[in-house]
């Protein structure tokens, strides 16, 4: 027996033996985080899953599928001209209502068809960065100059980040650009407002899907959370017209399904299993698609086996370590997290720059939680950095992104977010003092 080959297997073995030997289940505390850990996971199943990530795989297809090879290299890979590829990717995230793991998809998807990797961590920083939402919330409940910080630091962060990437993996951003100079110049399958329409209307579907309250009962915002669920299933008719028009499915088929739709929401009164309901029927119907429709389905598959496992260990370790974003709770004290992130110091907004990026944030849950923490007595120049950091990283994210890019670009690009999310804190504590 060659023994060398069996180590790995008998550390596992021996570290697992350990673990279960050692745990502290005397210890109120560890018990207190393992609870926050599954309530985390409980809650992320709850409120992430359905409406956020699902939708996202599904345009993640979308993008593997129906949008060239040849378009995502003319816009964003190494021959587009670079105020284009950098000003698509830096400004992507003010129409995407998505967080450091529902962008996952997306980023993976545009990456693998050919994108640089410039444009594409640009991306990857502002889909859940520049969050149009998020911008507004912060603005009206945190203040107007910490919103502005905010759109200000994420937009040039995107673009900085993209081109420090870009420049420091240049080499083997060269060997992989080779590949794509050989790539031949196909057209379209069809003209590329059908596949623009399918994109749109399913980014739409996303947003609306996640739309959340605002700070008032009134206004457009209210009104539109109001009306969520009729305006959601508005562009779910359009995705049925998509599906029957451009990708040429039978109708009767989307039109049963339609009508199931419509009445398991109208029966229940549940809009959320309703919307389960309309997911389920459009899976059923593209398994049974042997074109492109089928390998839309495929796709969008692929991404989802890829990344949710990997997630679901993210967001336990997560909530393991620093507990649920309502109740606190994990094995590191709250306190502690308080305590270090007071004043403006270049210690304070590089700890507050490392819990954000480290810790999970769901769209726009970042403003209650930095609300909490600044009336505890975190510092202004803290709060951006966190801002900066938090929304745009996660560890989720992390294990996500290691399995696109490798561990040495994701340790790079983790360092870039850190250190310029404390620099831009320690400037805007500066500003506003």
């Amino acid at each position: 027996m060659e023994w060398r080959s069996e180590w790995k297997h008998l550390t596992w073995i021996v570290g697992l033996f350990l673990l279960a030997y050692f745990l502290p289940l005397e210890n109120t505390i560890f018990l207190q985080s393992l609870h926050s850990a599954l309530e985390l996971a409980k809650w992320y199943a709850r409120e992430h899953v359905l409406l956020c990530l699902i939708p996202a795989f599904f345009i993640a297809g979308t993008i593997a599928v129906f949008i060239s090879q040849n378009a995502v290299i003319k816009y964003l890979g190494a021959g587009a001209k670079k105020w284009i590829s950098y000003a698509l990717a830096s400004v992507s995230g003010s129409i995407l209502a998505v967080c450091s793991c529902t962008v996952l998809p997306l980023f993976t998807g545009i990456y693998k068809r050919g994108a640089g990797l410039g444009p594409a961590t640009a991306f990857l920083y502002s889909g859940p960065a520049i969050n149009i939402m998020a911008i507004i919330l912060t603005a009206r409940v945190l203040g107007y100059q910490l919103g502005l910080a905010r759109i200000i630091g994420a937009v040039l962060f995107s673009i900085i980040i993209g081109i420090l990437m870009q420049i420091i993996f240049s080499k083997e951003e060269a060997q992989r650009n080779a590949g794509q100079m050989v790539i031949a110049d196909v057209g379209e399958e069809r003209p590329i407002w059908q596949t623009m329409y399918h994109f749109v209307i399913l980014v739409l579907i996303l947003i609306s899907a996640t739309w959340g309250p605002g700070t008032s009962s009134e206004g457009a915002w209210a009104w539109i959370y109001a009306h969520k669920w009729i305006i959601t299933s508005t562009f779910g008719i359009g995705l049925g017209i998509s599906l029957i028009r451009i990708l040429n499915i039978n109708w009767i088929q989307v039109v049963i399904a339609g009508l199931v739709v419509a009445i398991v929401g109208i029966i229940s009164r549940s809009p959320l299993l309703g919307f389960v309901t309309a997911i389920t029927a459009l899976t059923l119907i593209l398994s049974f698609q042997k074109n492109e429709a089928g390998d839309w389905l495929s796709e969008s598959w692929g991404f989802a086996k890829q990344i949710l496992p990997l997630l679901a260990i993210g967001v336990l370790v997560a909530g393991f370590l620093l507990g649920t974003p309502e109740n606190g709770g994990g094995i590191i004290p709250e306190r502690w997290v308080v305590g270090l992130v007071g004043g403006n110091s270049i210690w304070a907004n590089l700890f507050a720059s490392i819990v954000g990026a480290f810790m999970y944030f769901a769209t726009l849950t970042e403003i209650p939680i930095l609300q909490g923490l600044i009336n505890s007595g975190m510092g202004d120049g803290p709060a951006l950095a966190l801002l900066l950091a938090g929304p745009a990283l996660s560890l989720p994210n992390m294990l996500v992104i290691r399995g696109v890019l490798g561990n040495k670009k994701t340790a790079v690009y983790i360092l870039l977010v850190v250190l310029l999310s404390t620099v831009a804190g320690m400037v805007y504590g500066l500003l506003v003092q």
